[in-house]
């Protein structure tokens, strides 16, 4: 854990690089004291061609941050922050940035790693 899921309106490309940003997002996170093992970490993007939002520029980026249950609230805040500093330094001109945490509940979430 942690896994991050990034969408994106197609838009963005024209001026940010989604492959760096993931980087970016990995090594902030692998940096940040609530995660000791950085083969844990998880970044995937989504471009998204069909969307409405309200605000301009008609751009957006939001992370969703799954995380597995238990993380206090403050600890969850910070990682959001750490998030979204990423995306503000990435994408300064996207009309809309965003993060939201959700936790996974370990009693019922499967994996397999090779």
């Amino acid at each position: 854990m942690p896994h991050v899921i990034l969408e994106y309106s197609k838009n963005v490309t024209q001026t940010g690089d989604i492959s760096a940003v993931c980087g970016a997002l990995f090594d902030a996170l692998s940096a940040h004291p609530a995660f000791t093992d950085p083969k844990a970490i998880k970044i995937r993007a989504t471009q998204v061609d069909h969307f409405q939002i309200g605000s301009e520029p008609h751009s957006f980026v939001h992370a969703t941050l799954l995380l597995l249950h238990g993380r206090d609230e403050a600890t969850r805040a910070n990682i959001n922050q750490t998030i979204l500093a990423v995306l503000e330094d990435a994408f300064a001109d996207v009309g809309s940035l965003s993060v939201l945490d959700r936790a996974i509940d370990p009693a019922t979430y499967a994996k397999r790693v090779l």
